[in-house]
């Protein structure tokens, strides 16, 4: 039955989790996520769940592994620092293609930072954090609602694509209390079994696609390693087959970026000047949007919902006829760097920053006006 709360956003992280199906938590608390720990913690057990709170980020980011290969829908809440301490993990079940949702409700940085004030800083680790060549989801939230519907969306592409997803919030909106519908409409998917006929070759999919899972327990040995594998699962030093299989994982994510990108999207089409921004920026955007479009300068605005992979297209398309770019972020500049990549050197952006705190939207405000009167 569909219901309407008064919650927090790391609340709603949590019930969505359950929504989607997740029964197995691990975590250790970090501030400011804490209270998605809190959440499953006494939810989980009523859903016949496992609720594990683990020595640190490192074991946490391991049992999801475990659990993940036994068949569960795991999850972990961390902020930056525990982020760092998971990489490797994520690599690991990167490599495994081990579905699996990890939430990063960003405060300031570097080290321990500030753990009271939300920030935007891990951007670029949540997309490339790993070593090696690799690809996995980052889907990042902007409004109190969407922390709810894109975590169970987040759960439905690890599923799909058989790969971690990394929910990319920040203190800022993951602690602002409102009215969040808990949506049993959403749909949610389920774990997609190997045929049995398939059981030796447990890797082996299309070029573009991700294999099944293997059942636990019918006698079939399946290898689980790290190490570069063929489509056995057995380790390899073949450049070809190794080759081969970089590119799937890389390819069952980038062919099929217009089925996972998301965006929002406003008044683009005849706009001199376009906000971008994510996340708790994000309503900074929209409110200076609408000052803006009441004072009859056409501005518009792109609110990116996936950061990985990112939707180059739509942005493309969104910039095409603007004259400046206004990006607010609360970092000192890491988005940038992904819309740079996809308008060159030439187009003119200006980065409005804030760290630790919300950006005022009369900031961007007045950059606007500041190009908009050709000074």
């Amino acid at each position: 039955m569909t219901e309407t709360v008064l919650i927090s956003g790391n609340e709603a992280i949590a019930y969505a989790a359950l929504h989607a199906g997740c029964r197995a938590y691990f975590g250790y608390p970090i501030t400011p996520s804490s209270e998605i720990m809190e959440a499953m913690a006494r939810e989980l057990p009523k859903a016949d769940g496992v609720f594990l709170q683990m020595e640190d980020e490192i074991a946490s980011m391991a049992a999801m592994v475990g659990a993940s290969w036994a068949g569960a829908k795991p999850m972990t809440a961390t902020s930056g620092p525990g982020f760092s301490l998971m990489q490797e993990n994520l690599g690991l079940a990167t490599m495994l293609e081990l579905p699996c949702v990890i939430v990063n409700v960003q405060r300031s940085g570097p080290s321990t930072g500030i753990p009271t004030l939300g920030a935007q800083q891990d951007t670029m680790q949540a997309i490339w954090g790993r070593h090696g060549d690799q690809t996995i989801i980052v889907v990042a939230p902007s409004k109190l609602q969407e922390l709810y519907d894109l975590t169970i969306r987040a759960f439905n592409l690890a599923e799909h694509y058989r790969v971690p997803a990394v929910l990319l919030a920040d203190g800022e909106l993951a602690r602002v209390r409102g009215e969040v519908v808990l949506r049993e409409d959403l749909a949610v998917e389920g774990r997609r079994i190997l045929e049995a006929a398939n059981i030796s070759t447990p890797y082996r999919a299309a070029p573009d696609a991700a294999p099944g899972f293997p059942t636990l327990g019918i006698g079939a040995n399946v290898l689980a390693t790290g190490l570069a594998h063929d489509e056995r699962g057995y380790p390899t030093e073949d450049l070809v087959v190794n080759e081969q299989l970089l590119r799937r994982l890389r390819d069952k994510i980038l062919c099929h970026v217009d089925d996972i990108v998301d965006y929002e999207v406003k008044d683009v089409l005849e706009a001199e000047i376009v906000f971008v921004g994510y996340g708790a920026a994000a309503a900074s955007v929209r409110w200076a949007w609408r000052e803006l479009r009441e004072r009859g300068i056409k501005t518009g605005y792109f609110v990116p919902k996936t950061l990985s992979p990112f939707p180059d297209q739509a942005l493309a398309e969104a910039l095409a006829t603007c004259k400046q770019v206004v990006i607010a972020e609360m970092s000192l500049g890491q988005v940038v760097h992904l819309v740079r990549e996809v308008v060159g050197l030439a187009m003119p952006i200006d980065i409005v920053s804030s760290i630790g705190a919300p950006i005022d939207p009369r900031r961007l405000v007045d950059v606007a006006l500041h190009k908009s009167q050709g000074q």
